[in-house]
């Protein structure tokens, strides 16, 4: 059995002990104009409590702000992003609309530039799967008047001749083809050659021509050739493109070199089709000499 410690001294009497010594505190703390003893504690105890707790509600109420800063700048930036978004999908449409327009300020120029002939405007819709358009498809066939042998330009000038026609559709062989042959001539002098077709040359952006005469004829780099009026199938005057190199044969007869073509056969969108064929022409032409 315990013996209970007598010694102990109940808590309600420390508890006034220590109210005691805290009024003779605040007592002496006024006589001494709070310079005493409890400032010296305070200075200890109270006031570092009183600093964090400070510097803690600063720090709170800063990264409040810093998070609600940082939601607005969020929310901004989301705002900015979807603006650059819309603004980039106009911009492309506008260079889209910009490069169609410019195609068609192209193919208007050359409807112009032949208004003799009777024309259709194609778009390109499929190629023999080649970086090239040497043989293509088109969007209007025999519904609309095209037909076999009917001429195709583009750019500035002749990019082929149809080779098959349905109703819906037409194929054309451009005239970098390999098996295209074209009777020409020099437009400053009308003589005559033949240019040929050759994929190989393609990459150069060139065609070659050759069986022209060498004759006193002085042909330059810079010439335009075009096709000749004897040719079977392309009617006459149809731009080819520009002599870019020249020389006389080994046989000294004949002079050869190579064309710059005037259309960009790496890239072909939309055609004009001279609905009326080369003998069509010709046809017309005898029915109007035997009609005087």
């Amino acid at each position: 059995m315990k013996v209970k410690n007598q010694t102990s001294m109940p808590s309600k009497y420390w508890l006034l002990i220590l109210a005691v010594v805290c009024v003779i505190l605040l007592g002496i703390e006024g006589f001494v104009d709070g310079g005493g003893p409890l400032r010296l504690v305070a200075n200890y105890t109270i006031i570092p409590m009183q600093k964090g707790i400070s510097y803690a509600g600063r720090y709170l109420s800063d990264l409040s702000e810093n998070f609600d800063t940082l939601e607005e700048v969020r929310t901004e930036n989301e705002k900015l992003q979807s603006k650059v978004d819309e603004l980039t999908i106009d911009n492309t449409r506008l260079r889209q609309e910009q490069y169609e327009l410019e195609r068609l300020r192209e193919l208007y120029q050359l409807d112009e530039n032949y208004s003799d002939y009777q024309k259709i405007g194609a778009h390109v819709i499929a190629n023999n799967g080649s970086n090239w358009f040497n043989d293509f498809t088109i969007d209007k066939g025999s519904n609309d008047g095209i037909q076999v042998d009917c001429n195709v330009l583009a750019g500035s000038g002749l990019v082929g001749i149809v080779t098959e026609v349905g109703p819906d559709y037409a194929r054309v062989r451009s005239i970098i083809d390999d098996s295209s042959n074209i009777s020409a001539m020099v437009l400053s002098t009308s003589d005559i050659c033949i240019v040929r077709g050759d994929l190989k040359l393609a990459s150069d952006g060139r065609i070659h021509f050759e069986n022209l005469p060498n004759n006193d004829n002085e042909i330059e780099v810079g010439e335009q050739v075009v096709t000749s009026h004897v040719s079977s199938r392309f009617v006459q005057g149809l731009f080819i493109g520009y002599i870019s190199e020249i020389q006389v044969d080994s046989n000294n007869l004949t002079r050869s070199g190579y064309i710059t073509p005037a259309v960009d056969f790496s890239n072909l969108q939309e055609v004009l089709v001279i609905t009326s064929t080369k003998q069509d022409l010709i046809n017309s032409e005898t029915d109007q000499n035997e009609g005087e």
